[in-house]
């Protein structure tokens, strides 16, 4: 993807607040979001600055989601981009967007898109081996699959909630001794996950190839997938996750395009001579080269920053994870999400859950803050926003 005006680190926004040192949201990045104001009808807009743009000034209107205009491909979306970018530039402003500025902390930010589907990977192999040797600690810590298949599983779209959306603890069969017993999670974590959401998509019985695969990426957001580790522990043999994951899964409001991202481009995990090469369906000479994205990931703890990490440690490529989803012709659809899995590092202070850290887990009242940013020498920084979700007491089974 090459680069273009529009990743210009010199270029600045009439929207002052767009030009302020360490803002998440500079006229290089400019996410798409769903938004609303009291009384008002949910619609498109764009961040810029501490304002949002509505895209009804450029005549667009999305209705209550951005499905529709992921379904439309890659060429729309850069054309969008242009046009917003050219109207919001101090070089050239549009004076016509002045009117469709909407301060920021006077809007509901919502859903973004409505998820027909989700699926999360286990892409961080950091993350894999230090459970593996939690979990297997005399065996080795990785699957023998693990570097040849892009392992995931089948989430539940519909507990997909928005930044700040309170997470209620939850309930379920827990083995401790002899007899399992079933209430609250004690040992509730949290993941810290990029998604990916899903453009054009494919039919049913047709496959994506690994060089059409970001054809079909709108961009990505933070995702939190929270895990109640100890209901997790007793219910996932033989088939895996299922209600220790599916009571919330939390994602930040705006969708950072694969276009603004396109200056932190980066190659793909360095693999090890030993470790296998791809299948052919996975292969992709450009993808390895290019396929990665210098994205760093924060995880902060009752306003106390926990760990850091980065997408780097991510073993397999967005590319790979929608190339190997579809390769037995699954379908996606406009708006449907696929979860890195968590990203860690492999030393203390970048594990991207606590069950690594080995710490004590979540409490009642907790708030935990996902962060994302993208920097580069030479380029302007740009911020994917927060997914932010607050721990609320289980409520009984009647």
């Amino acid at each position: 993807m090459k680069l273009d005006a529009t990743h210009d680190p010199a270029a600045r926004s009439w929207v002052d607040s767009a030009n302020a040192p360490g803002c998440p949201f500079p006229i290089q990045n400019l996410p798409f979001g769903i938004f609303r104001r009291k009384n008002e009808r949910p619609r498109g807009g764009v961040a810029i600055g501490d304002q949002i743009l509505d895209l009804a000034a450029l005549g667009l209107k999305t209705g209550p989601t951005l499905n529709g205009l992921a379904a439309q491909g890659r060429a729309v979306w850069r054309k969008l981009r242009h046009a917003l970018f050219k109207g919001l530039s101090a070089k050239t402003p549009d004076k016509r967007f002045r009117k469709f500025l909407v301060p920021m902390k006077k809007a509901e930010l919502l859903l973004p898109v409505a998820v027909g589907d989700y699926s999360d990977f286990f892409t961080g192999i950091h993350h894999a081996s230090n459970m593996g040797r939690i979990l297997r600690p005399d065996s080795p810590p990785l699957l023998p699959n693990y570097k040849w298949v892009p392992i995931g599983y089948h989430g539940r779209a519909s507990s997909i909630v928005i930044s700040g959306t309170a997470v209620r603890r939850p309930l379920g069969q827990i083995k401790t001794g002899e007899r399992p017993e079933f209430g609250p999670s004690r040992r509730l974590d949290y993941e810290a996950e990029l998604g990916f959401v899903i453009g054009p998509g494919n039919p049913l019985g047709r496959s994506i190839s690994i060089r059409e695969a970001e054809k079909h990426l709108f961009g990505v957001v933070m995702l939190n997938d929270w895990s109640a580790r100890d209901i997790q522990a007793w219910e996932y043999q033989p088939l895996g996750p299922f209600l220790g994951k599916s009571f919330a899964t939390t994602i930040s409001p705006w969708i950072v395009t694969l276009e603004a991202l396109a200056p932190y481009r980066c190659a793909g995990f360095a693999r090890a001579p030993e470790d296998p090469q791809p299948l052919p369906y996975l292969l992709d000479d450009e993808d390895q080269r290019h396929g990665g994205f210098a994205i760093e990931m924060e995880v902060s703890l009752n306003a106390v920053r926990l760990s850091q990490g980065s997408f780097r440690d991510s073993y397999w490529t967005a590319a790979q994870m929608v190339a190997h989803q579809t390769s037995n012709g699954c379908n996606l659809s406009p708006g449907d999400l696929l979860g890195s899995g968590t990203i860690s590092g492999t030393e203390p202070g970048t594990y991207g859950s606590l069950m690594e850290q080995k710490r004590s887990f979540l409490m009642d009242g907790d708030e935990v803050v996902l962060s994302g940013r993208c920097s580069r020498s030479g380029y302007a920084t740009i911020g994917l926003g927060d997914a932010r979700g607050i721990i609320t007491p289980a409520v009984a089974v009647k």
